[in-house]
């Protein structure tokens, strides 16, 4: 784990690159996004979150799917 919080940047491109990865396997999150407002409060220091935000059944199922492969792969 890095000793740094992260920058907007950082979780912009954590979001591009988580985003990548799931449309590698045909998933698309259309509220993933960058929480810009994780970085306004008061934690310290700045909290640097990603919004996964909702999707359809089909689309959780499909994540649920890849994610399992993946366990099993380990």
């Amino acid at each position: 784990m890095s000793d740094r919080s992260p920058t907007a940047y950082d979780v912009t491109l954590c979001v591009e690159d988580l985003r990548a990865a799931l449309a590698l396997h045909g998933i698309t999150l259309p509220s993933l996004r960058a929480d810009l407002p994780s970085f306004a409060g008061t934690y310290d220091p700045p909290a640097g979150l990603v919004t996964l935000g909702n999707c359809n059944t089909a689309t959780a199922r499909a994540l649920a799917a890849v994610l399992r492969k993946a366990a099993a792969e380990c």
